[in-house]
């Protein structure tokens, strides 16, 4: 649990009482509400013994540790999270999808994994969705194949490494190599923390803990963290959909709820482990993006699969207070010229996305102007006085969509058609035309719109 400002004041100089204002603030009790809500940094206190700076630093950290797996701006980075429930506050960092590359596959199957995970993207209501990791285990038995196809897998740059070998000769080797590009080594157990340790402190990379239970991880991780191996994931050993569920809520509840720092971590998941069906694996995977893994690795992907667990886990690691919104700009829709219809419309993800297809759909080219309304869709924003003629007439004047068209007519959502004649009095240099009621009618109307306009 979060320590508290009344706690974080007894440990302050003189039990909170020394009130020097060096801080920057009036009192020492000041200082612990503001440092409990994350205001204000430590560091701030001169006042403070490096034992008891320590003692907060370590209760001030978040309860689940951020880890950064792979380096650059692909890096992946996962933990911080806050919360058992996205509606308390919010899920932050969401979870990494990875697809398992055996050196024990043929070269087409790997060629076929690389090249389709560097394809797999998708656009979805403003965003880019895409896989993250690649995961390559040693199964074979020969190193050097398993070496060459590390090489590769990492040479490409394209995605962080998850690196899995049963071999910890394998293992360290890999480490020794690519320690700079910070994979992750899979798994660390009983039986070999003791060496991997040995090596991996030199130079601390993410390494992910397996153990039988959740109650056996924490042995395992105290362990890690005595001698400076911290960035570490948690793989409690579940083998099916009951257990996966059940390990991944008592690790969550454990590290939020009670403060149990040793299972701080975020998770691993390996629903390829976990069956051999395929669709039972994209179920497993589903879960997990619900029940809080950090990594989830799969051993195939296609576009039918990635497609809804990548909009699953946009929509659960999605701030749930704020709306999805686009840019306030001019959008330009099946390659407009002057001649071309402008449409307005709200910055609603949904709205935009609605309208912007039925438009391509019409086949008539056409600038859709995108108006700031807070992410609220057509009505709730006019209802908020947020789209109507005193907001929408200023930012049509500064878009600069005067410059783009010949004519002077702008064509606003029917169901605000009571806006008008406001909006004809804010511009009385435009024609203001109402549209449709719902975007489903914009391929019947704008066709018949252009004939009319022509006659």
């Amino acid at each position: 649990m979060a320590i508290k400002g009344t706690d974080i004041v007894k440990k302050l100089p003189e039990a909170g009482k020394k009130n020097c204002r060096e801080c920057g603030l009036p009192t020492c009790f000041a200082f612990a509400m503001k440092l409990a809500a994350g205001g204000i940094e430590l560091n701030k206190c001169p006042y403070l013994s490096e034992e008891v700076k320590a003692e907060l630093e370590d209760a001030l950290s978040p309860p689940i540790r951020l880890v950064k797996v792979g380096t650059g701006n692909k890096a992946l980075e996962v933990g911080d999270e806050q919360v058992l429930y996205r509606h308390e506050k919010t899920f932050i960092h969401p979870p990494g999808i990875s697809v398992l590359i055996d050196d024990t596959e043929p070269e087409h199957i790997i060629d076929e994994k690389i090249t389709g995970l560097k394809q797999m993207q998708f656009n979805w209501v403003g965003k880019l969705l895409r896989a993250d990791m690649l995961a390559v285990r040693y199964k074979s038995g020969d190193r050097h194949r398993f070496e060459s196809l590390l090489k590769r897998v990492i040479s490409s740059g394209e995605f962080p490494v998850v690196i899995i070998s049963e071999d910890d000769e394998v293992m360290l080797a890999a480490y020794k190599i690519y320690a700079d590009l910070r994979p992750l080594i899979y798994p660390v157990t009983e039986h070999n923390i003791e060496k991997i340790i040995s090596e991996v402190k030199k130079k601390p990379i993410p390494v992910g803990v397996r153990a039988g239970s959740v109650e056996a991880l924490a042995p395992l991780t105290l362990h890690l963290k005595e001698h400076g191996v911290e960035d570490i994931f948690l793989d409690p050993g579940s083998n099916d959909l009951q257990s996966a569920v059940r390990d991944q809520t008592l690790l969550r509840r454990s590290a939020i709820k009670h403060g149990f720092r040793p299972l701080g971590y975020p998770t691993i998941a390996f629903p390829c482990f976990m069956t051999d069906d395929r669709h039972r694996q994209i179920l497993l995977a589903a879960t997990y993006i619900i029940k809080y893994a950090g990594i989830i690795v799969l051993d195939y992907l296609d576009e039918n699969s990635l497609l809804p667990l990548l909009v699953q886990r946009m929509n659960v690691y999605t701030d749930p207070r704020i709306p999805m919104s686009m840019e306030e700009k001019i959008y330009p829709i099946n390659n407009p010229d002057d001649n071309s219809p402008v449409l307005i419309t709200t910055n609603w993800a949904l709205t935009y996305f609605l309208v912007s297809s039925e438009i391509e759909n019409s086949k008539v080219p056409s600038w859709l102007c995108v108006k700031e309304t807070g992410g609220l869709g057509v009505l709730t924003a006019w209802a908020a006085g947020k789209f109507n003629g005193d907001t929408i007439a200023p930012f049509i004047k500064k878009c600069d969509i005067e410059s783009k068209v010949n004519h002077r007519r702008l064509i606003i959502p029917g169901r605000v058609a009571r806006i008008r004649h406001e909006l004809s009095e804010a511009l009385p240099e435009w024609e203001i035309i109402v549209g449709p009621g719902d975007a489903n009618e914009i391929p019947a109307y704008l066709p018949e719109l252009i004939i009319n306009w022509k006659k």
